[in-house]
């Protein structure tokens, strides 16, 4: 099955990933290499403030699934 493509977010299989924060977030991780791995900042935290791996991740804005929106930029779109 291909993946789903919009103009501002495509599918991964794990969920719909904003395309600008995305170039902007890889763009800084290259600059700058995690001090610890990834399993030791995601894992159970017990910060109250985990930071996820992928922060450009997108959200549904209304129940019936229609609406994608970026939690990073605030950017929008409409989805079938």
């Amino acid at each position: 099955m291909p993946a789903v493509e919009y103009v501002e977010f495509y599918s991964d299989g794990f969920g719909f990933v904003c395309r600008r924060c995305e170039e902007q977030l890889k763009a800084t991780a290259a600059a700058k290499p995690p001090a610890r791995s990834r399993f030791m900042r995601e894992g159970e935290a017990e910060s109250k403030t985990p930071e996820m791996s992928n922060t450009a991740l997108a959200k549904w804005i209304d129940k019936a699934q229609t609406m994608l929106i970026c939690p990073r930029c605030g950017i929008t779109e409409k989805v079938d």
